[in-house]
């Protein structure tokens, strides 16, 4: 769906995290490894089917961490993202289009992980994490209480920085990218994002990594 060789004028590209840029969604494999229980697993159940907000899910799951900064430092040396992301982004710099990272993870996790990896140059909007000791206290500051309890509201990110004759292309994989996709201009989908905007017949681009993002855009943007 949504394929079609026409050129793609002025644009702002706006990309997930979580197993978009990276290779594993690295919130659900911290709540694995780290949580001090299983209170977890009910939390992102009842966000799964909708009975609270994601901000709700994530600050209960985030305060069940255990996890000094130095094991998060060195568990975030592990994390590896996906091998064209880095091609992505040096087409969107030879074109002087604007790259933004919209996510629902927090900013110590994504600016680790993204120096790691030797990324700089996209804007980031996240969550944010104040730690003392072994606990973590999340911060959500692009929620939008007047839209459902969402702990980062990316639609409102995303149509904040697109002006006037802007095409907003869109990257993402999950649920909380369900909203934001409904809005762009131009989607790219896999996993359960896929499946949704299929079943919604709302036009997207299938993909499965950065390469196939990379293929479809490197010949259409202007």
């Amino acid at each position: 769906m949504g394929r079609s060789d026409k050129k793609i004028g002025p644009c702002v590209v706006f990309f997930d995290f979580d197993n978009t840029i990276t290779e594993i969604d690295v919130l659900d494999d911290m709540l694995e490894r780290f949580s001090r229980d299983d209170k977890w697993i009910q939390l992102e159940n009842e966000w799964k089917r909708g009975r609270i907000g994601s901000r709700e899910c994530l600050d209960g799951q985030m305060r069940g961490i255990r996890l000094t900064r130095k094991r998060l430092d060195k568990y975030l040396t592990t994390i590896k993202i996906d091998p064209s992301f880095k091609r992505l982004l040096k087409l969107c710099g030879a074109k002087n289009i604007k790259t933004i990272i919209l996510s629902d993870n927090f900013s110590y996790m994504l600016n680790g992980i993204l120096k790691n990896n030797g990324i700089s140059g996209p804007d980031i909007y996240c969550n944010s994490l104040r730690m003392s000791g072994d606990i973590m206290t999340p911060e959500f500051p692009y929620s939008d209480k007047k839209c459902g309890g969402c702990a980062h509201c990316k639609t409102k990110s995303m149509l904040a920085n697109v002006g006037p004759g802007f095409t907003s292309i869109y990257i993402g994989d999950g649920l909380s990218d369900l909203c934001p996709s409904r809005k762009a201009g131009l989607v790219f989908a896999k996993s359960s994002l896929k499946k949704r905007l299929k079943a919604e017949k709302v036009p997207h681009v299938p993909f499965d990594d950065m390469e196939d993002v990379y293929e479809y855009l490197k010949g259409r943007l202007v």
